[in-house]
């Protein structure tokens, strides 16, 4: 992991953001003794959030066999 003073976490932000996204973390270390972890936040996806798939299936196909199915209960 990465440490970096105020100082050089100031002057250097975007290196600073872009070691923490690839290292997953840098420390922040202030004149003071304070320490910082500086983290990327992962993004959260919706579990509904999928590619879709091509197919050659028309909309009156779909409806078609949705009827169907619905018919047969």
């Amino acid at each position: 992991m990465k440490v970096y003073t105020y100082s050089q976490a100031r002057q250097k932000l975007a290196d600073v953001l872009n070691d923490a996204r690839r290292d997953g973390e840098v420390e922040i270390k202030r004149r003071d003794g304070q320490t910082f972890i500086l983290k990327p936040v992962k993004e959260k996806k919706s579990p509904l959030d999928v590619a879709g798939v091509d197919t050659d299936v028309t909309i009156r196909e779909i409806n078609a066999a949705v009827r169907e199915s619905r018919e047969r209960i």
